[in-house]
């Protein structure tokens, strides 16, 4: 990485909503990790909410180390969540019940009691639309330079669900550009990961919200990876698996 590149790639902006770590200008890449961190801004948690957070239900396991070592690895940008799933969800229209689940397998959470209208609208003007808002300036900085932007969004799967071993290591999702996504998943094949197309969630279903968002609104290709949470819960394990994945990136942004 250039020294220029370098210095601008250290910065990093925060506010309650979102992080963006380096300098959009660079690399070939924006990163958006929407499930970034299982962080409260606001409430404490019951005991028995703890473990809802700290699990899948709260936050993508290794995402966001993921995604840093992707910037990292590309010299590219990056955009990740300060605040839970829980708290509301980035990657949700906000129509979508799922926006603001009151429970959990069956758990009321109690940061979610009573959650009606207003306070779900009050959460989207404090988190959802300043986390989209740092993606839309971000992308729009890319966009400006004039040279190819490519929006990938981060995010990571369990190894088992409801029982059921998920035995894809990486899923690309997208439901435009196939052919960029076609030669992305035969890339990461190559590297040896396990690769599924609209697994285990589909583009095509419309669960790829964020990416979609921007990348429509700003004319860019634009998919979602999903990685295994086991390959990538460990700092060292996730930076092993960006040197994998950003060698595959190269096809998507050639």
């Amino acid at each position: 990485m250039a020294g220029a590149a370098r210095q601008r790639y250290q910065t990093c902006v925060q506010d309650e909503s979102h992080e963006t770590l380096g300098d959009p200008r660079d690399g070939p890449f924006l990163f958006t990790c929407e499930h970034a961190t299982h962080r409260l801004p606001e409430w404490e948690p019951s005991e028995r909410d703890a473990p809802y957070l700290r699990d899948h239900w709260g936050w993508d396991v290794g995402a966001a180390d993921l995604t840093r070592a992707l910037a990292r690895a590309t010299g590219s940008a990056a955009v990740l969540s300060r605040f839970s799933r829980l708290v509301c969800d980035p990657n949700r229209h906000p129509e979508e019940p799922s926006f603001v689940v009151a429970e959990v397998e069956g758990h009321a959470l109690t940061f979610n009691r009573g959650v009606d209208g207003a306070e779900r609208a009050r959460r989207r003007a404090a988190y959802f639309d300043p986390y989209h808002d740092a993606v839309d300036r971000a992308l729009g900085q890319r966009v400006a330079t004039g040279r190819p932007a490519h929006l990938c969004s981060i995010h990571s799967f369990t190894p088992i669900l409801a029982g059921v071993a998920r035995g894809m290591e990486v899923g690309v999702l997208y439901d435009d550009h196939e052919p960029h996504a076609e030669r992305l998943g035969e890339a990461l094949a190559a590297e040896g990961f396990a690769i599924a197309h609209n697994e285990p969630y589909s583009g095509f279903a419309g669960l790829i919200y964020a990416a979609r968002r921007h990348g429509r609104a700003h004319r860019v290709p634009y998919l979602e990876l999903e990685v295994r949470q086991d390959l990538i819960d460990t700092p060292e394990r996730a930076g092993a698996v960006a040197a994998r994945v950003a060698r595959a990136l190269a096809v998507y942004a050639p």
